[in-house]
């Protein structure tokens, strides 16, 4: 028998410690604990969730391991994760990774419809702000979808901002991702990055719900600091695969044993 463990996290709030497990573009070649089936996925969400995580941010691979925006796939995923860790938040994404327009990204959310989902500002935008993204902020508002703002700059939160104070995109439950480093960049995330966005929060008319994730070995640092800060956290394989100390670690549930108990010790 499955075993199933229940943690109460509300579906309105953020997770305090949410798992990006996979992401977009590493394979097992790059780390052989990259979950990409819905079974590694599931596997890897219930591992997790015992090591402390809350929620689960995830994307789903092709029969080629290479991410999709597959509706039927996201909706067998979310079946299998409601069976297996029901009291953790399920978080889709609409990660374009170059391949996707708006419209196609717009299209999976709505034939999921799934109770948390996070969308990049700048992708959703790629096309200049149109009547179809602006109805889709306003759909998910009102369909109870979650959306988790993914911002990669300042900038990025600035457009935010701009558009939640005129009412473009509600801001009812405002949630936020702050992204430290890029992938691929080869520069350290750096905590202090997080200062650059905390200091344009007081011009949004309502308070946000944020959380940060950051690239490499500087991923617990970071993470650390957010939490400080009085910020929640994600943390994972999507964007880090190495411990503080250096050492490769052996799965996401590493990962978040050696922030947690970092964390602690702070």
């Amino acid at each position: 028998m499955t075993k199933t463990i229940k943690i109460q996290t509300p579906q309105a709030a953020l997770p305090a410690l949410m798992v990006a497990p996979n992401g977009a573009r590493l394979k097992k070649a790059d780390h052989p604990a990259i979950p990409q089936t819905i079974p590694e996925i599931v596997s890897t969400a219930l591992a997790c969730a015992e090591a402390g995580a809350d929620g689960i941010h995830a994307h789903v691979r092709d029969e080629n391991g290479d991410h999709t925006l597959d509706a039927g796939l996201y909706k067998e995923l979310l079946a299998e994760l409601a069976q297996v860790v029901p009291g953790i938040q399920h978080q889709i994404t609409t990660e374009a990774v170059g391949r996707y327009t708006p419209d196609e990204q717009i299209l999976l959310v709505r034939s999921v419809h799934p109770r948390s989902v996070s969308v990049s500002l700048a992708e959703m935008t790629a096309q200049g702000w149109t009547s179809q993204v602006e109805g889709f902020y306003k759909w998910c508002d009102e369909s109870e979808v979650a959306v988790q703002h993914i911002l990669y700059s300042p900038d990025d939160l600035g457009n935010l901002i701009k558009l939640s104070n005129q009412g473009s995109i509600p801001d009812t439950r405002l949630r936020m991702l702050f992204v430290l480093g890029r992938y691929g960049q080869g520069v350290p995330s750096q905590p202090d990055a997080i200062a650059g966005f905390l200091q344009m929060l007081p011009q949004l008319k309502a308070k946000p719900d944020w959380a940060v994730c950051a690239f490499g070995q500087s991923e617990t640092a970071c993470l650390r600091a957010a939490g400080q800060m009085g910020g929640k956290v994600r943390i994972g394989f999507e964007n880090n695969t190495i411990n503080e100390d250096g050492t490769i670690a052996r799965d996401n549930a590493e990962r978040i044993a050696q922030f947690i108990s970092s964390r602690d010790r702070s």
